[in-house]
């Protein structure tokens, strides 16, 4: 998607059919389940269909031939791996424009093979950025609690702290610090899951840089080469491309 377009439910005309968008859209959405890199797009193009406008049709044609030329594209998973689980948590802050709600973005690993990542946007609306990627955070961990259990099902030993990176370090000073609770009492009980799980020691926070953050594809459109640049440390590589 063009990081200059802002879609929103008001701007351009409405759509004479509407069963076209909901159409494309809908092929769209069964992608996602193999294609982390068109995730949040279709997740934002989702969010129109009730009256979708020209804009969002255009939007969606880009999404196309965006696939069009990346026929080959896909996830790769490595024959080699620790099977060590990590996670990458990420949040746009008031991403949109209608209801000001943030978008949290999170992706899961299993050694270097990308095996969960999500794009949604928060139920309530956050009034600073280090809230909206603390929830983004309890999100993730909640993620990796399933995955952790999924693991000991499977014979996989799983006693190792779980990293789980975020860019915003007031978020992870809340996580690992009692003393900043009487600032957040506001949060959801239940994203104070985050400091559980550190104190218990199956949950480990790490800071990464923004420049990193891999999650931030699955947050907000990005320009080209730092598109492509993320997915590509995701493991999403094409095999029409001459190595």
């Amino acid at each position: 998607m063009d990081p200059s377009d802002v879609l929103n439910t008001e701007t351009g005309t409405l759509l004479q059919d509407v069963e076209q968008y909901r159409w494309l859209v809908g092929k769209l959405m069964y992608l996602t389940f193999t294609r982390p890199d068109i995730t949040f797009a279709v997740h934002k193009l989702c969010q129109f269909t009730s009256a979708p406008r020209q804009p969002h049709l255009n939007a969606v044609y880009k999404v196309l031939h965006y696939l069009n030329g990346t026929i080959g594209q896909g996830t790769f998973y490595s024959a080699n791996s620790d099977l060590k689980l990590k996670g990458f948590a990420d949040a746009d802050w008031g991403r949109c424009s209608d209801s000001r709600r943030s978008v949290l973005g999170l992706c899961m690993f299993l050694g270097p093979s990308l095996v969960s990542w999500k794009s949604k946007k928060q139920d309530t609306i956050s009034m600073s950025s280090a809230e909206s990627e603390y929830r983004a955070m309890a999100v993730a961990v909640k993620e990796i609690l399933w995955l952790r259990t999924l693991m000991l099902y499977l014979w996989v030993d799983s006693s190792e702290a779980f990293a789980l990176y975020c860019d915003n370090t007031a978020a992870l000073h809340i996580a690992n610090n009692s003393v900043f609770h009487e600032r957040t009492k506001h949060l959801d009980m239940d994203c104070h899951i985050v400091r559980e799980k550190v104190q218990l020691g199956i949950i480990k926070t790490m800071h990464v840089g923004i420049e990193h953050q891999l999650a931030d594809v699955l947050t907000k459109p990005l320009f080209s080469t730092q598109f492509l640049r993320l997915i590509r440390k995701m493991g999403v590589i094409n095999i029409y491309t001459p190595s």
